[in-house]
């Protein structure tokens, strides 16, 4: 693994504007300047950033096309139709289809979802729902999550007599579906503020448009439908998806969170008791670490349809056996994953010349389509470049494609689409499929172009720094003045804050990996623990070393014992004078 040496990116000074947001929003001066850190120029924004409520949320008619679907949707409630939800097989598209599922039942609707497996490469997007939907008399599909790069299949689709409403997130490539309305905050043309929606945000919005149309036309009370209710699934499939959580984002989830805790979704209840999370404290990072996985496990190697059925059980027993399955299904998916895992590290460590380019090109008969996105996000971290690993079955490959911010890649697969089969998703998370004897040729213009656009300085890690501070500074105040800036997550994540401090004895290498600090500032003492850490124990090993260390304060309760203890990021030595 290569040593953790990021370059320390120091925070904009501008004591002006910090003396104006601490004046304004009576703030602790660190929690301003974090705020200016990270882009804030405004008072307005500071405030809508730190104050924002569900009447904040932007209208549901600013989406192009809404109202097309909105009265495709009347007409098939009116009629009776079943209409087909079909979404896509992760967190983000089971907590859509989950959403509008219950929602369009709840208000008189014969709701059937779909969800593909994508295990096989050689299934297409929507045309495997076909026949499901003729089986089922479905004259309406919607789309979850996805559709937004099947303008091919979705012609087809509507050739032969069924409607389409593409609901996604995701970028466009070229050709945008022919359908009765897309609603994507993406397209080019969209007039809805939030670019940053993802799939459930998208479906949350159909279904808040739904519900001021229908008490409009006096179909439904206004008191019928509680769009609270759904604000759990808007959160963690917005958390899952690795959603922004700046602006309309933030908001849904700081109530999706608060509507989690109450646990009224009986199969999310028992998913949080099989993970032994409690809600105490719930935060983004528990989703993404102990819950999102699990439901994930269905989509990579299992059945998704499983995921969507536990998030609208009603029967506590049936919700009980479904989450063990969950649990043992995401048990066998950490066990595929390892082996694969186990075996790429082994292949970079083999040969080091795939490492001499600016980007990784990997690809293999041997991997589980379904994991090769956890692991492509790994290693894209890890090197901190551009990284493609691809998975063949019968001559076709499914890539995972994660990079870095200075090398976005939806516009070099446009460029390229000459090779590929299909391709779609986000600059930075894209997905692709592409014959076998394509491979070498991609591989080649890919390095090429990241060699080409990206300098060494590009692929060296940063730590990005908030805000200096002095131990004196760190007090129970601040940490409770930092809790304006929760909850933290995709883009809005934990403050770094940085300073000097003497190291007073050697640090302790606790559970084998991890460092624990003893640090002192001005005669004030606190002890920090550094994750991960252990290997440079040798670069500090003896006591009195002045220290240059970054760290996100936080509390830490031990036997019954409350103290502020500082989470080491990392650190650098700030002169060689030692005294043993």
């Amino acid at each position: 693994m290569p040593a953790y040496e990021p370059i320390w990116v120091y925070p904009p000074k501008n004591p002006p504007l910090l003396q104006k947001v601490v004046g304004e929003f009576n703030i602790h001066p660190t929690t301003a300047q974090i705020l200016i850190s990270r882009g804030f120029t405004e008072l307005e924004e500071i405030h809508d950033f730190l104050y924002a409520k569900l009447p904040n949320l932007y209208d549901p008619s600013l989406f192009p096309e809404i109202e097309q679907a909105v009265d495709r949707i009347l007409k098939a409630l009116e009629n009776k139709e079943p209409i087909l939800i079909y979404g896509d097989n992760d967190v983000d598209g089971m907590t859509a289809s989950a959403l509008l599922t219950e929602f369009l039942t709840e208000v008189g609707g014969t709701i059937h979802y779909y969800v593909p497996n994508r295990s096989n490469l050689q299934k297409n997007l929507i045309s495997d729902a076909f026949d499901f939907a003729l089986e089922n008399r479905c004259k309406l599909l919607i789309t979850v999550d996805c559709g937004i790069t099947a303008a091919k299949e979705i012609e087809e689709v509507v050739s032969r007599g069924i409607d389409v409403i593409v609901t996604d997130h995701h970028e466009p490539t070229s050709k945008i579906p022919l359908c009765i309305a897309t609603l994507n905050p993406k397209l080019i043309n969209s007039t809805y503020p939030n670019r940053e929606l993802t799939g459930v945000g998208v479906a949350f919005k159909l279904a808040h448009a739904l519900t001021d149309k229908l008490i409009e036309l006096e179909r439904i009370s206004p008191t019928k439908i509680d769009l609270k209710n759904y604000l759990d699934l808007v959160a963690l499939g917005t958390i899952a998806d690795m959603g922004a959580l700046k602006g309309e984002n933030r908001i849904l989830v700081r109530y999706g969170l608060k509507q989690m805790k109450i646990l009224k979704r009986v199969g999310l209840a028992k998913l949080f008791s099989v993970s032994e999370l409690t809600t105490n404290d719930l935060t983004p990072a528990d989703i993404t670490s102990k819950i999102a996985p699990r439901l994930n496990s269905l989509g990579r190697i299992a059945d998704p349809r499983k995921g969507i059925e536990l998030l609208l059980l009603r029967n506590p027993e049936d919700a009980e056996r479904l989450a063990r399955e969950l649990d043992l299904h995401n048990l066998e998916r950490q066990k595929i994953e390892r082996a694969a895992s186990d075996d790429i590290d082994m292949l970079l460590a083999k040969k080091p010349e795939l490492l001499q380019h600016k980007a990784i090109v990997l690809y293999s008969y041997h991997w589980h389509p379904g994991i090769i996105p956890i692991i492509t996000a790994r290693i894209a971290k890890q090197y901190n470049r551009p990284v493609v690993i691809i998975t063949l079955d019968n001559k076709v490959g499914k890539g995972s494609i994660r990079t870095i911010p200075e090398f976005p890649v939806l516009g070099f697969l446009k460029e390229n689409r000459d090779l590929l089969i299909d391709f779609g998703g986000h600059d930075y998370a894209a997905g692709m499929t592409i014959q076998e004897r394509n491979i070498p040729e991609f591989k080649r213009r890919f390095l090429a172009a990241a060699d080409g656009r990206l300098q060494e300085k590009d692929v060296k890690e940063k730590l990005y720094l908030d805000a200096e501070i002095g131990f004196k500074s760190i007090t129970f105040d601040l940490l409770e003045s930092l809790h304006l800036l929760e909850p933290y997550g995709h883009e809005n994540p934990p403050p770094i804050l940085y300073c000097e401090a003497m190291q007073t004895w050697p640090p302790k290498v606790v559970g084998k990996l991890h460092l624990k600090f003893f640090l002192e500032q001005e005669d004030r003492s606190l002890e920090g623990i550094g994750f991960n850490l252990a290997e440079r124990k040798d670069q500090i090993r003896q006591k009195n070393i002045r220290l240059k260390i970054a760290f996100t304060p936080q509390i830490n309760n031990f036997l019954n014992k409350t103290s502020i203890q500082l989470q080491i990021k990392d650190f650098q030595l700030a002169s060689n004078e030692v005294s043993s």
